[in-house]
């Protein structure tokens, strides 16, 4: 059956063609994101939800959402989507950070260039009749430093447009390095020093606890007197009353805001303040910049219900298409894996390792890691996925190590996962055959070569002489049919391991049988997703 997906809020007519064109069943019912109730009476149809910022993604929509598998959100922010609820929930949590970049970055660029030289006052000024010239004296861009808070996608553009007008930029950016920094022809610095040399200020970082109220009345005080800010980012970036002290003292000659602390803003400290340049947070508001972003996010969600590929996604590792298909095999293994191990872990986990060996080490490893979790996990929460298994090990203080090395055996490629617990460890590995099957082959240190079955039982016993016997006439007994049988020993005499794969589960009367013969120090049936 096709996957059925929801357009809650007004999206182009184009992008929900895309929908159609690549076989989905779409309804577009763009007002019904405004209306809480109808939407929650009607998302437990639909695998996915595309919405712009008037649908309010709430923990009561997603607890009604029984079928839902993605939010698409067509622009950057998300704050309308509780995204902790949602991971929670296994729901991936995508945007579109790259349609509108070019559009707020010249949204900058044009408050710079407005608060620069008083467009706004010296318009309405006019508009009115007067012809006060010599009032509105502005400033030149030329040859003025411009300090970029924030040198990422969007910061990046407003560079590069800043150095086409000449001016000098200075960027504070943790993670950008110095190599990138000479590349892109702006100079990294760190804030204090950007906040005392800049003439200009404008900032392109995401609302985080790191970067909350980053220009604070603190910092505000250590700029340059005679600085003009811009924030077209977020609000709660700028300590917006202090900003208001520093503008009518005059330490501050003007402010271009496009953005603030509460939205809609109908009251706000920076408001008819003499050289302020507001607007109702138009970044993204371009035709262009509306058009890329409801294009775009109509291809993603697309693209995962379709193929499983992962696209700027806020709470799971993106994923590419060509990633997804070469990955398939081995992120069923990884789930397989955790499964095994989480089935076979009667005590609370602790930690969790991961090694990856020689091909599969190359590949996308947090999507794998996701995978293993999420396997481990189904064992404590059967509606788990990847997205809410990370989440729920979290909350349990389970810490996860990775480690990848280059080819060390005979296969390729290998996974093995490790779970620890405050008794003891235990550890599984598998590979993927060329026929993309994946396979277990090794238990315990233990070398075995096991096909994955839905149904299947664990054995261990000390290595004597009738085993595959008992094991073979109990299940006979029990008419439970044995359609792989995979026997393992650490050396002879010592501890050894039968894994069978039945058609049927295995009856606890069958269990029970093998329990009476006293061969065996362990008798576990499993249960796995071959789907």
């Amino acid at each position: 059956m096709a996957p059925k997906v929801l357009v809650s809020d007004k999206l182009s007519e184009t992008a929900v063609q895309i929908f159609r064109d690549r076989g989905i069943d779409v309804d577009f019912l763009p007002d019904v994101g405004k209306d809480k109730e109808k939407l929650a009476e009607i998302i437990g149809q639909y695998d996915g939800l595309a919405i712009r910022s008037a649908t309010k993604v709430t923990p009561t929509i997603l607890e009604a959402a029984t079928n839902l598998k993605v939010v698409g959100r067509a622009g950057i922010g998300t704050d309308n989507v509780d995204k902790e609820a949602a991971s929670k929930k296994g729901v991936i949590v995508m945007n579109t950070p790259f349609g509108n970049m070019i559009t707020t970055a010249e949204h900058a660029i044009a408050m710079m260039f407005a608060v620069a030289r008083q467009i706004p006052e010296a318009s309405e000024s006019t508009h009115a009749g007067k012809w006060e010239k010599s009032k509105f004296m502005g400033v030149e861009l030329t040859n003025k430093t411009l300090g970029v808070i924030g040198a990422g996608n969007i910061g990046g553009i407003v560079c590069d447009r800043a150095r086409g007008l000449k001016m000098k930029v200075v960027a504070f950016d943790p993670f950008l390095s110095e190599e990138k920094a000479a590349k892109m022809g702006v100079e990294k610095v760190e804030l204090d020093d950007l906040l005392t040399r800049a003439d200009f200020i404008t900032l392109h970082v995401p609302l985080t606890d790191g970067t909350r109220n980053i220009l604070s009345a603190e910092n505000l005080a250590k700029t340059k007197k005679g600085v003009r800010i811009i924030n077209c980012a977020r609000g709660g970036l700028v300590d917006e009353e202090a900003l208001a002290e520093l503008l009518k003292s005059g330490h501050v000659a003007g402010a271009a805001f496009d953005v603030f602390a509460e939205e809609p803003a109908k009251e706000n400290a920076l408001f008819n303040l003499p050289n302020v340049v507001c607007t109702p947070h138009l970044g993204a508001a371009t035709t262009e910049a509306q058009e890329n972003v409801a294009l775009q996010v109509a291809e993603q969600m697309s693209n995962y219900l379709l193929t499983g590929a992962v696209e700027n996604a806020l709470n799971m590792p993106s994923v590419t298409a060509e990633e997804a298909r070469v990955m398939g095999p081995w992120i069923k293994l990884a789930d397989h894996l955790g499964n095994f191990a989480g089935q076979m872990s009667d005590e609370p986990i602790t930690a969790i390792n991961v090694l990856y060996d020689g091909v599969v080490s190359e590949m996308n490893l947090e999507a794998l890691n996701c995978a293993v979790i999420a396997g481990i996990m189904k064992n404590v929460n059967p509606d788990v996925n990847m997205v809410s298994a990370p989440v729920v090990a979290k909350e349990r203080g389970i810490q996860i190590s990775t480690t990848n090395q280059d080819k060390s055996g005979s296969f390729d490629g290998y996974i093995k996962v490790t779970v620890v617990t405050a008794k003891r460890e235990r550890s599984v590995a598998g590979t993927v055959f060329s026929d993309g099957k994946p396979r277990f082959i090794q238990i315990k240190g233990i070398n075995i070569d096991a096909e994955v079955g839905a149904h299947m039982l664990y054995t261990t016993n000390e290595d004597v002489p009738g085993i595959i016997g008992a094991l073979g006439q109990t299940m006979g007994d029990m008419d439970v049919n044995i359609a792989n049988f995979t026997l393992g020993r650490s050396d002879a005499g010592g501890e050894a391991i039968a894994l069978l794969y039945v058609d049927a589960p295995v009856p606890a009367e069958a269990r029970a049988k093998l329990a009476e013969l006293g061969l065996f120090t362990q008798i576990k049936p499993l249960h796995f997703d071959v789907a």
